[in-house]
């Protein structure tokens, strides 16, 4: 399975790790090219090579307004305007984007949204971002997610994060390292500091981070094709950089959360409302199943299946949205194929092709809604629309069928 490992032994920050995806990429200066034609506004990108403690990689430099700013950490003061969330999802909206990767980018900025939010006090809808801090930042994320993309590991791991140490001053004074917003996006995931002074790992960081890594521990067993070195802009007597590991590994192997409940006293309506607000929430699964409780009574099992770093978000919206008084939790191993969709051509027009991979196992899928989209409006059944889309060379733009 194609697998991306990234150290974080110096930490993460939008600059970095982009420094450190770019140079996995087939074409680095092509890729900046694009990005510069995607429309951000008032964004120039630069890369540059680099070598810090006699190692050579690639840094990265956001230009807004023709100079480089600091990096975005929340609120700035200053002689610019201010964006909120809504200025930002404008923004990303008009981008020369492939659609998954706008989703990408408005979900990373919403958990440095929400972080902020819950910092300070106020509703995400009050958060405002200093312009050039949040150009900073969105340049940063739609950079990665692009990367992301375009690279389309299987899977994404990741060490445990360095945070640094010390405090770091910022517009409202000066905060201990990590900063507040850095903490809160980094819970449920392994962190540590040590004896580098200062502030390693930023809110952007976080967010890419919590959004695209699956698991975080000790690099896997994998046969490295691609090394990127990302640098960042501060000198320490080690390196400061993200390292990116790109090849491929045996299979998905990762730890999962599993938390459960026993519930006997909610109406059926009222656990398929907590089941749907824990998908909508990035559970990996939710399920019932029925059980025999105490004084006879007919209940269900209520198992919802996440990552560890969204432990602590899935145990709140449990006992929010159910009656449980209490949750169990197992760590588990979980084996996963290698997923990807593919758009293919067929009689009926565009259908998604879901492809899985590992194993020694490979397999294909028609999405089921586009199917049952085509078969209300074409007034045929499903096995037909699915004989048409399989059917011996119908198959295009979707890669060879396995």
């Amino acid at each position: 399975m194609k697998t991306l490992y990234l150290e974080c032994n110096m930490g993460a920050a939008g600059d970095m790790l982009t420094a450190a995806l770019l140079e996995l990429h087939p074409d680095p200066a092509g890729f900046v090219r694009r990005l510069n034609a995607l429309g951000l506004p008032k964004v120039e990108f630069r890369s540059a090579p680099a070598v810090k403690c006699g190692i050579t990689g690639t840094q990265m430099a956001v230009l807004v307004d023709g100079a480089e700013e600091g990096r975005a950490q929340g609120h700035h003061h200053g002689g610019h305007g201010h964006h909120g969330m809504h200025d930002i999802a404008h923004i990303v909206s008009h981008l020369d984007l492939p659609k998954p990767v706008r989703d990408d980018v408005l979900a990373v900025y919403g958990l440095i949204a929400e972080a902020e939010s819950q910092v300070h006090g106020k509703p995400v809808t009050e958060i405002h971002f200093h312009e050039v801090g949040a150009l900073d930042a969105v340049a940063d994320v739609t950079a990665v997610c692009l990367l992301m993309h375009e690279l389309a590991p299987g899977r994404i791991l990741a060490s445990p994060v360095h945070v640094g140490s010390g405090q770091v001053r910022c517009a409202h004074g000066v905060l201990p390292v990590p900063a507040p917003a850095t903490a809160l996006l980094l819970r449920g995931i392994p962190t540590y500091g040590g004896e580098v002074r200062g502030e390693l790992c930023t809110p952007t960081g976080a967010a890419l981070l919590r959004h695209f890594v699956q698991s975080f521990g000790a690099q896997p067993v994998m046969c490295v094709e691609k090394i990127g070195y990302g640098f960042g802009k501060k000198d320490f007597e080690r390196a400061n950089c993200v390292r990116a590991m790109l090849g491929e590994t045996d299979g998905g192997q990762e730890c999962v959360i599993e938390l459960c409940c026993n519930l006997d006293d909610m109406t059926p309506e009222a656990v398929g409302f907590a089941m749907e607000r824990l998908l909508e929430a990035g559970a990996l699964d939710v399920y019932t199943v029925p059980v025999g409780m105490k004084k006879n009574r007919p209940g269900v099992l209520l198992t919802c299946m996440c990552r560890a770093g969204q432990r602590e978000e899935m145990i709140r919206l449990l006992f929010l949205h159910t009656t449980t008084l209490g949750l169990r939790e197992t760590v588990c191993r979980r084996y996963t194929l290698a997923r990807s969709m593919d758009v293919a051509e067929s009689p009926f027009g565009q259908i998604r092709i879901k492809r899985a991979s590992g194993w020694g196992v490979a397999r294909e899928k028609a999405e089921y809604e586009d199917l049952a989209r085509i078969a209300r409006e074409q007034n045929v059944s499903l096995q037909q629309v699915q004989r048409a889309v399989f059917a011996p060379g119908r198959l295009e733009g979707g890669g060879d069928k396995s």
